[in-house]
């Protein structure tokens, strides 16, 4: 029997929201899920300012009540990445849900067709991101007795597939950060989760998987096996959202795959 006390999970109306990568794509639209579900503050970062505007923008386009900020900061860089965590904390005075959903401009590419000295910057910045960002925020969550972590990866990092050697790696990297993560965390009554999606369409990332050869024809076929149709930004929002309410609140370690059939890994 355990005798440690277990901190009641915060309702989303009582959360604040970090989201790294929250400008566009999965993470733009799981700020808006967050503000429909009762978030009332909500900090997104971003590289790009002018799209980290427009951002904001659309989410009090829809909830004008909303507490929402943006930073401008690249989350594989160590100085701007605690800027932003410092700043978003500053700003909130709690971060109860971070939310990693950065993406590295890579396409797959055959191993022995992938330049040595890119293998270090595809990994680094597929990975970095999502493990110093939740270093940074876990001290804070560990202070509140209580905190969500929620990071996205991709189905590369559970099924060998060929020209997805690197970012596999990678992705299983963020993997077992997060199942690990989780282990560590869980005294504190903090859950960590990780996403693994597969194609995301109406992302930019999908956008640029289709246009590359030799990645369009990997995923048609992957496209084909997703009977239960591909996964859409909404899909994942929803899913990040309610891994974030107190309706989950014993699942903590887990890798799920929202991905329509393509796989069951």
């Amino acid at each position: 029997m355990n005798d440690r006390p277990i901190s009641m999970p915060r309702s989303l109306s009582e959360s604040n929201v970090l989201i790294m990568g929250g400008t566009a794509g999965v993470g733009l639209r799981t700020a808006i899920e967050f503000a429909r579900k009762g978030v009332a503050c909500i900090a997104l970062v971003g590289r790009d300012e002018a799209r980290g505007n427009d951002a904001c923008n659309a989410v009090k386009t829809e909830f004008p009540d909303i507490n929402i900020l943006f930073i401008a900061a690249d989350a594989n860089d160590l100085k701007q990445a605690t800027n932003a965590v410092i700043q978003a904390h500053q700003h909130m005075g709690r971060i109860d849900v971070l939310v990693n959903s950065t993406v590295a401009a890579f396409v797959p590419r055959l191993l022995h067709q992938t330049p040595p000295e890119e293998i270090a910057d595809m990994l680094i910045g597929q990975m970095l991101g999502p493990l110093l960002t939740s270093r940074l925020v876990l001290p804070i969550m560990q202070t509140q007795k209580s905190g969500v972590i929620l990071n996205i990866a991709s189905d590369a990092g559970k099924l060998a597939t060929p020209g997805e050697s690197v970012i596999g790696a990678a992705m299983a990297g963020i993997v077992m950060f997060t199942r690990t993560l989780a282990m560590e965390a869980k005294r504190d009554s903090v859950r960590v989760n990780v996403i693994t999606p597969s194609l995301i369409e109406g992302t930019l990332t999908y956008d640029r998987v289709m246009r590359d050869g030799f990645s369009a024809k990997l995923f048609e076929k992957a496209a084909r096996m997703a009977h239960l149709g591909l996964s859409q930004p909404e899909d994942l929002a929803h899913l990040i959202v309610f891994l974030s309410s107190p309706e989950a609140c014993r699942i903590t370690g887990q890798a799920i795959s929202p991905n329509g059939g393509i796989s069951a890994a």
